[in-house]
């Protein structure tokens, strides 16, 4: 079964984006991707933190989850969104969505942003919380009907959610892993220095630790508001392997991932099995 992790580097103009997100998704299904996942922000990388605010959609409604409504459903494949800024209880802050749509066209599940980024090196400062609200629990979805994940087991694939900063705590990984997820989504925009340091590190052990996959799109170059965002979108296999990557600029990373692949790693060596805690 293909998957695809696709890399941006947006831009503070939304439809742009969009149209840039629609020219990849389509370059995927036709490779035979049958799920493809977006980076964080690949809607809006905005000149300020409060441009998020002004694009901000109701839960269900907007723009950009019907564009990702319609891809997906064009394309008759899983379609993983990236984030994007949805509404909440604060007029003042907005959360950041993981929408993912069905084949169908339809929500399949939404996930909401827990660990909200905050960093300063004295060069570079960023703090989510000023616009954001942080999500508060973990979520995962089964996506049937893809091929090597349904057959003999008849057994539909398991994807855990979660986004960028998410990535250094490996507790929500453990939440996720109940039951054991098959793949693990990690859509992002790293910044170039903390993504030369950690990233690929982080994202192998998210896979090596927990025995599964893991599809890592992300924002990756020099964006018109200034920011360099690291990039490196890849897919990891249970073993730790990683089986492709782009370094930098706008692109289509795809892999194969089997079921037989996770079996064979959880069978050999049943950590899964040996957790105490």
């Amino acid at each position: 079964m293909k998957i695809a992790a696709l890399q941006t580097v947006s831009t503070p103009d939304v439809a742009r984006n969009l149209d840039t997100a629609a020219t990849l998704i389509a370059q995927a299904a036709a490779d035979g991707a049958q799920l493809v996942a977006l980076p964080e922000y690949f809607c809006l990388m905005g000149h300020a933190d409060t441009d998020k605010l002004a694009h901000a959609e109701a839960p269900g409604d907007g723009p950009i989850q019907r564009f990702l409504a319609e891809q997906a459903k064009a394309h008759g494949l899983w379609l993983i969104g990236g984030t994007l800024p949805i509404k909440g209880d604060e007029a003042d802050h907005a959360r950041n969505a993981c929408c993912v749509y069905a084949p169908d066209g339809q929500l399949a599940a939404r996930y909401d942003k827990i660990h909200l980024f905050n960093y300063d090196n004295g060069r570079e400062r960023y703090d989510e919380a000023r616009v954001l609200a942080a999500g508060d629990r973990p979520v995962a979805f089964e996506a049937a009907g893809l091929l090597g994940f349904e057959g003999a087991a008849a057994k539909p694939l398991r994807v855990g959610l979660s986004v960028c900063y998410d990535l250094r705590f490996p507790e929500l990984y453990r939440a996720l892993m109940h039951p054991p997820c098959d793949l693990l989504s990690v859509p992002s925009a790293f910044t170039y220095t903390t993504g030369r340091a950690h990233w690929e590190l982080l994202l192998r052990a998210r896979a090596v630790e927990n025995q599964c996959y893991v599809i890592a799109p992300a924002q990756g170059g020099q964006h018109e508001n200034g920011r360099r965002t690291w990039g490196h979108s890849m897919i990891v296999d249970p073993w730790g392997e990683v089986l492709a990557v782009q370094a930098e600029g706008e692109g289509v990373v795809m892999a194969d991932i089997d079921a037989a692949r996770l079996v064979a790693v959880r069978t050999q060596l049943p950590a899964l099995a040996h957790r105490k805690l």
